[in-house]
């Protein structure tokens, strides 16, 4: 006899879903002062704040961090040998944690070889199709890809039988889709040999000119020491053969000093270590060296596809694989519906389905060819978004980085869709975020603060936004914030004439750009805008481009060091202690013996992950004791490196401590929104927009006539946009012109003239669809910046 069920409502909830909420007890990564927090699973959370209040040291330094490190400890210890070692951070205890998945806006790597079909495997499933369906039919995937050459090879083969081996004379060919006139890189280059050598001098006497080849140095005595030519001689009276094997020889068993190396002439080791890097990812002054020494192509024989003629020879409907690598997503997509191939359906519906993820996700109007390198850091989130998309895995915690960079008002709501469809699966979404319209979709809001830096790390609110906008925090008070449009605007002192441009997607654009006023160039991301100033503004004389990208630098590079504010403060401390300056650099004489300035040691076990830890010697302070006995008002030099910027500004500028050239560096450091950042802060921990803002600060300090700046509020809570605000018109009211790509309206209210590109992206765009005062712009209604202006102005 069967016995009915209990009801529903009578049953006791089981155990396993008790567990619907990630807490967080005593956090104190970074600046966070023993945070206690819980967080429900399976919604949208956002984390609101000024910046450097500690919103992302909850989100990515904690959680994320503690999750994906206890995922790598699941690997065997020979494994985990080749994972990120990943720390544990400062926190008490974390349950309730989920699978981290972490989206943020690092670049994608600059390899020259990676491009956006590779990045997000679209190439892997167009070069599947071409080998299935392509005509004529040229061989498997790998004759398709750019990244594989063809290999040919000829010798004897042992053949085993039941009788017994015999050595067989065998033929192997292997067909790849490489160019072998580029080697898949779709360019070539010409360098030019009066900026690698000077003929006049010998090599111990420093004639090559390359960066990094110093006399006596290891890169020289390779060319020296070699004995096919003299170290001594002047290059200029080599013979041809010695010329040659200088510039030109083959790779080349040598022993110099009793060590075996392999010789390379001058210029194919130049291709190999420098011209086979993506130009992004040099080193400043390297990157002004290839500027100057080496001039770039298109390959001839590829015409810039970086395939073999097999592979583009081979076709479907009519396209090659670089025609539809080329071609536009969005027009891809219509391409790959269209096609009516039933043995190929599943393949066609896969691809088909990627490729309408681009378009969802607002990418639509980039081409698969692309160079992942020269995406922004907002376009390569998103492309990372892409894969996440048609995931089938949910419990999933996904954490991102302001996912709405470089987005423009209209495409936001796109973003808010996805971020909804993506915890709609039963995944739980975490976003630090400044754009009210992604603030308005959380289900709950964590508001951190009260201020930046030290003054931050606490929760201030925990709840919904109505709540939020009830609660008198700073978030709160400013959610609702609207600029007006300005009440007059300045005149313009002359212009800046484009004429004819045609970089990427432009349509023959000409525009006069006013000057002497705040101009912002604004449009739906990939509308044109960075192409017209990297084209026609970046590089003419008197302008500077202040943009995103990361600053080239050490691991000791910190803001003291990169503004050169360490160098009066250096011999401030040296004068008012009789002693050298030197002793206040970590990284001279002054530096912890033990760690060697660097603050911690990593012990290595093998194959096994290292740990970090403080310096014991140094408690982390990164110099001597002795060094640290030298005060200067008061504070000795670690104290120093450990003050945020407003605190250093108001010690510098008054009492025993006042150091004018000091405080001159710091008031821009104010001036730009990074009053939070400590002096000896690492650079590689700053966000995208805190490096565009230090790059500025130190721009002001040498002057121009233009300043060109890409998205400046990047990163910016709402009651800090007023402050860049008026530190630009600051800059422009002192007699400098200022052109900011922007996509927040409250930059573009304030502006002086609006230059809108569209009406669309990709081929859609590239066209100047209005130019004029941001009230005309209102009143005009005539392009989606207008809609969006005239109803953010009118909330």
């Amino acid at each position: 006899m069967s016995t009915a069920p209990a009801s529903v409502g009578s049953m006791s909830p089981h155990p396993a879903d008790a567990h619907d909420v990630i807490r967080v007890r005593g956090a104190r990564e970074n600046n966070l002062k023993g945070v206690d927090l819980d967080l429900p699973k399976r919604r949208l959370t956002v984390f609101t704040g000024v910046s450097g209040s500690g919103k992302s040291s909850i989100a990515f330094e904690t959680i994320a961090a503690e999750s994906q490190r206890m995922i790598n400890e699941t690997y065997s210890a020979f494994v985990q040998g080749f994972m990120p070692q990943l720390a544990r951070p400062e926190v008490d205890s974390l349950d309730g944690l989920t699978t981290a998945i972490v989206v943020d806006q690092e670049r994608l790597g600059a390899n020259i070889r990676s491009t956006v079909g590779t990045a997000s495997d679209a190439n892997a499933l167009l070069r599947i199709l071409f080998s299935r369906l392509g005509d004529p039919q040229i061989g498997p995937p790998n004759a398709y890809s750019f990244n594989t050459p063809s290999v040919k090879a000829t010798g004897s083969i042992l053949v085993e039988r039941t009788g017994g081996a015999a050595r067989e004379r065998a033929d192997f060919t292997m067909l790849g889709g490489m160019c072998p006139g580029c080697e898949g890189t779709g360019r070539v280059s010409e360098l030019d040999l009066t900026k690698i050598y000077d003929p006049s001098l010998s090599l111990e006497e420093g004639a090559i000119l390359v960066p990094g080849y110093k006399p006596g140095g290891w890169m020289v005595r390779q060319y020296s020491e070699a004995g096919f030519f003299p170290g001594d001689r002047p290059v200029g009276e080599f013979t041809a053969e010695q010329l040659h094997d200088f510039l030109h020889k083959d790779e080349t068993k040598v022993q110099i000093n009793g060590i075996n190396l392999t010789y390379l002439g001058l210029v194919p080791r130049i291709r190999q270590s420098v011209l086979l890097k993506d130009r992004e990812a040099m080193q400043p002054h390297i990157r002004a060296w290839v500027d100057e020494a080496v001039a770039f192509g298109p390959c001839p024989e590829c015409e810039g596809t970086r395939l073999a003629a097999p592979a583009r020879s081979s076709k479907i409907a009519g396209l090659s694989i670089a025609d539809a690598c080329a071609m536009q997503v969005s027009d891809l997509l219509a391409w790959v519906r269209g096609l009516d191939e039933p043995g190929a359906a599943p393949l066609l519906g896969a691809l088909g389905d990627l490729l309408q993820s681009f378009v969802d996700i607002g990418l639509g109007y980039l081409s698969l060819d692309r160079a992942s390198g020269t995406l922004s850091g907002g376009e390569a989130q998103r492309l990372k978004m892409i894969k996440h998309l048609g995931s089938p895995l949910t419990d999933v915690t996904y954490v991102f980085d302001e996912p709405t960079a470089g987005l423009h008002p209209h495409d936001i709501q796109r973003m808010n869709a996805l971020l909804r469809q993506l915890r709609d699966k039963g995944n739980t979404v975490l976003v630090v975020e400044h754009k009210p319209e992604t603030i308005e979709i959380a289900d709950h809001v964590v508001d951190v603060g009260p201020g930046a830096g030290r003054a931050g790390g606490e929760i201030c609110f925990t709840g919904t936004v109505d709540e939020l906008r009830r609660s008198g925090t700073v978030t709160g008070r400013h959610l609702d914030d609207r600029a007006m449009l300005k009440p007059a605007v300045r005149t313009p002192t002359g212009a800046l004439e484009i004429r004819g441009a045609t970089a990427n997607n432009l349509q023959n654009v000409s525009v006069d750009v006013p000057l002497g006023v705040l101009v912002a160039l604004t449009g739906v991301a990939g509308s044109g805008k960075s192409s017209l100033v990297n084209e026609q503004l970046a590089g003419r004389p008197g302008v500077v481009f202040v943009d995103q990208s990361a600053i080239k630098g050490s691991s000791r590079s910190n803001p003291a060091t990169y503004t050169g504010l360490l160098e009066p403060i250096r011999k401030a401390f040296a004068k008012a202690n009789g002693v050298k300056p030197a002793l206040f650099s970590s990284n001279s004489e002054g530096a912890c013996p033990t760690c060697k300035g660097n603050g911690s040691i990593t012990t290595e076990f093998g194959f096994m992950q290292g740990v970090t830890t403080p310096c014991e010697d140094c408690g982390g302070r990164r110099f001597l004791a002795s060094v640290l006995e030298y005060t200067l008002g008061g504070k000795n030099i670690a104290d120093v490196l450990d003050l945020p910027v407003s605190e250093a500004l108001a010690f510098f500028s008054t009492g025993e401590a006042r150091i004018p050239a000091a405080a001159k560096i710091l008031q821009r450091l104010d001036d730009v929104g990074l009053s939070y950042v400590s002096l000896g802060q690492a650079l590689s921990t700053l966000s995208g927009g805190e490096r565009q803002r230090l790059k500025l600060a130190v721009q002001m300090g040498d002057g121009a006539d233009v300043y060109v700046l890409d998205e400046p509020t990047t990163g910016l809570h709402l009651a800090d946009v007023s402050k860049m605000l008026d530190m630009l018109d600051r800059l422009v009211d002192s007699g400098t012109s200022v052109i900011v790509i922007e996509h927040h309206q409250a930059v573009m209210a304030h502006a002086d003239w609006i230059i809108d590109m569209g009406p669309g992206a990709g081929h859609d765009g590239g066209r100047v669809v209005f130019e004029g005062t941001p009230a005309e712009l209102v009143a005009a209604r005539s392009t989606l910046t207008g809609q969006h202006l005239a109803d953010y102005v009118a909330s």
